[in-house]
C-alpha cells in the first residue's frame, strides 16, 4: 500500500488508540485519504450530479454544496518550490 509521508505516525496512533490491526488501520486511512482527495472542482461537479439524481433543483443544490464546502477538507494544489518558499518567507 503506497502511504504518504507522515501516515506511518498516524497508523501508529490508530493502532495504539483502537483495536484495529496495522493492516486494518492502513485500509481505513487509505479510504479516508481517498475520500478527501477531491479538488474543490471535482467535489462540486460530483456532488451536483448526485443531488440532481435525487431530483433536487439547482437553487437547493447550490445552497447545499456551499454549506458542505465549509465543512470539508480538500487536497492542496500542487505547489512549486518558489511558491513554498514564498509561503515560508513571504
Amino acid at each position: 500500500m503506497d502511504m504518504e509521508v507522515g501516515v506511518g505516525e498516524l497508523l501508529d496512533h490508530i493502532e495504539r488508540s483502537t483495536r484495529l490491526s496495522r493492516g486494518e488501520a492502513a485500509r481505513v486511512v487509505a479510504e479516508v485519504l481517498a475520500y478527501f482527495s477531491d479538488s474543490v472542482e471535482e467535489y462540486v461537479t460530483r456532488r451536483h450530479a448526485q443531488l440532481q439524481a435525487e431530483q433536487r433543483k439547482n437553487p437547493l443544490i447550490f445552497e447545499t454544496i456551499a454549506a458542505e464546502l465549509q465543512t470539508r477538507r480538500f487536497a492542496a494544489p500542487p505547489l512549486t518550490q518558489r511558491q513554498i518558499r514564498r509561503l515560508i518567507y513571504g
